[in-house]
């Protein structure tokens, strides 16, 4: 892909917002006073922790599986995935009425599981690595026709990730930045579309735990460099980029800001205390980010919190060597 292809255009986050409008939530978008003193600037947090599977990722998925046709649809969809994107496909083939084969390894917590199941999806297990998903998932593909749908990899994904801060910078005139976390890409990908298809101007922020910090490598190397040993209480932000992802990191993100794990769980319990909203970790990197950063006065910064599905039982303020 050439430095002026992109995957995603702001026509297609558009649709997309029209596509899931009747099935996923239009989330809140929330201030806190005690915040913005802090940071020194105005902070309007788009509450994605209170979407359907509490997470962003319902978004994509939805539009995925409302996007394909009825031959298609019929076969039903695959994914592979431990976490929220699991639960999002599940739940968006339920709502279509078609079946959803989630490959989960073994190594994922019974909890996850559990709720996938819920939702209807066939859960088939493999063993924990990236290359046992990848041959599970194909060889499900193989055997039901189903439609593979990566968890951020997709333009259909992306751009319904994108609704996001579209629904955001809909709602919230003047913000001028919007910082938003980077795993897979998918959500910072559509955060940059919806925001430049609104104003240009906008700057968009990806924050990145810096115990897995391949796009903030990449982007300084000027290419896409693998994700190696990533290691975080952020376990929505291990994955690295993809190729459709990093055009977006590479040209339209303004800057990837790294935070340590102790910025990470300071600013998620700052939230849980103040804000009075619970949060996980990949949402607290954004909150972290705001905090550290120096900002022009009267700055109006949007923050898009991806997701609330935490252990309760593993708080790290709580239990800081639990594993994770």
């Amino acid at each position: 892909m050439s430095k002026t292809e992109f995957a995603v255009s702001f026509a297609d986050v558009q649709s997309a917002a029209c596509t899931i409008q009747p099935y996923a939530h239009r989330t809140p978008v929330v201030t806190c006073d005690t915040l913005n003193q802090i940071s020194g600037a105005k902070l309007f947090f788009k509450c994605e922790n209170f979407q359907k599977v509490g997470a962003f990722k319902y978004r994509g998925a939805c539009n995925a599986v409302f996007r394909l046709s009825e031959e298609d649809a019929a076969n039903g969809v695959v994914t592979h995935s431990s976490g929220n994107h699991a639960q999002a496909l599940a739940l968006a083939g339920r709502t279509r009425g078609i079946q959803a084969h989630i490959v989960m390894p073994t190594s994922a917590p019974a909890v996850k599981r559990s709720a996938v199941e819920g939702y209807g999806a066939n859960v088939i297990e493999c063993e924990p690595t990236l290359e046992a998903r990848e041959t599970t998932a194909q060889q499900v593909q193989a055997e039901t026709g189903a439609t593979f749908i990566h968890p951020y990899n997709h333009p259909h994904v992306i751009a319904g990730q994108g609704t996001a801060a579209l629904e955001l910078l809909e709602e919230v005139s003047g913000i001028k930045t919007i910082i938003a976390p980077v795993g897979g890409g998918g959500l910072i990908s559509g955060t940059c579309i919806a925001a430049r298809g609104i104003d240009p101007a906008i700057d968009v922020i990806a924050a990145e735990p810096l115990g897995a910090d391949d796009a903030a490598r990449s982007k300084a190397a000027c290419k896409l460099l693998p994700q190696t040993g990533p290691n975080t209480i952020a376990d929505g932000l291990l994955t690295g980029l993809g190729d459709l992802t990093w055009p977006y990191v590479r040209d339209q993100v303004s800057d990837v800001i790294t935070v340590s794990e102790e910025e990470i769980i300071s600013a998620m319990r700052l939230f849980w205390e103040r804000a009075k909203i619970v949060i996980e970790p990949s949402s607290a990197t954004t909150i972290a980010v705001a905090l550290k950063t120096d900002w022009p006065s009267n700055s109006r910064i949007g923050i898009i919190v991806s997701g609330g599905n935490v252990d309760l039982a593993k708080l790290p303020w709580v239990c800081r060597n639990c594993p994770q």
